[in-house]
């Protein structure tokens, strides 16, 4: 018997910016960067916390984890400092992953700022590059900068092609106190077979670590509406390897609003986990982000975390 989730629900993944200052450069007037959904044009505009309550009204969202939305990497504490004041003045968001490039001359002193910020619980810095070969992940210089992470007890955000995931699993392999969470499913792109078949044996992977977990979002493809049909594969692929306890759900707005309104997104992942057993439900939709993330309200200083 299918029963719809109808309690709390953590975003672990969602973006706010505002266009003044030209403070992220692909959203800069005149500038579009390749995309791995085409044309963004249509979210270059203000998104903020006001914003993100409209979109979310008919659901219970009680805390949303933001993710580096690449901010200017010459100054990305003052991302940090921008999301913080966001939080104190509206109460969202509630974690951070911030943007910490991995080989920077001066990353330590970098990790050990973002720290010091209440929301930060995890580090992006995206890895791949253009093609199949290695990426950052098996750089020298740039995995120092990930040993690091442990010492503060940081999360490493993972976006990368799907064709990356082995090197993923390698990575978490040979880092085991630090937690490797895959950004957008493992960016599965296309849902022809080829693609799914070696999407699904590089999240298998990943899956055999301990020290992995999964952020369901992003998971829209160019050209194509987002459809409950499209992801039931993918949801019941990442059921199977990862169990819901260690996946999450996660927006990925305004950026996946090119495709569809949030309320639709959530009601149809409501849809997708319809079937799950309801602490199966009530994990991918808040206790996983909630174990994972630990968000806090820094809107309300006498009740610093959510319950």
């Amino acid at each position: 018997m299918s029963t719809r989730y109808d309690g709390p629900i953590v975003d672990a993944h969602q973006h706010f910016w505002t266009l003044a200052g030209n403070r992220h450069p692909w959203l800069a007037p005149g500038v579009l960067v390749p995309h791995r959904y085409g044309d963004y044009s249509a979210i270059k505009r203000d998104y903020l916390p006001a914003d993100y309550r409209r979109d979310g009204a008919d659901h219970q969202v009680v805390g949303t984890v933001y993710v580096e939305a690449e901010w200017d990497p010459a100054t990305p504490l003052d991302e940090t400092r921008f999301v913080t004041r966001l939080a104190q003045l509206t109460g969202l968001p509630n974690a951070m992953a911030a943007q910490a490039w991995l080989d920077r001359d001066d990353v330590a002193d970098l990790l050990a700022a973002q720290c010091r910020f209440a929301l930060v619980r995890s580090i992006r810095h995206k890895p791949a590059h253009a093609g199949d070969g290695p990426t950052l992940m098996s750089d020298a210089r740039w995995r120092d900068g990930y040993a690091q992470l442990a010492q503060h007890g940081l999360h490493f955000e993972l976006q990368a092609p799907w064709r990356h995931l082995h090197e993923a699993a390698a990575l978490a392999r040979n880092f085991p106190q630090t937690l490797l969470i895959v950004n957008h499913a493992g960016v599965p792109g296309d849902r022809s077979d080829a693609t799914l078949n070696g999407w699904r044996d590089g999240l298998a992977a990943l899956a055999a670590l301990p020290n992995t977990a999964v952020k369901v979002s992003g998971l829209c493809e160019t050209g194509k509406p987002w459809s409950v049909e499209a992801n039931r594969a993918v949801l019941e692929t990442l059921r199977a390897l990862f169990g819901a306890d260690r996946l999450m759900f996660g927006s990925n707005f305004p950026v996946d609003g090119l495709f569809l309104s949030l309320d639709a997104l959530i009601a149809g992942f409501g849809t997708l986990v319809s079937a799950w057993r309801p602490s199966e439900q009530r994990a991918f939709f808040h206790d996983t982000a909630m174990r994972v993330y630990r968000p806090v309200d820094l809107s309300n200083p006498t009740s610093r975390t959510l319950s």
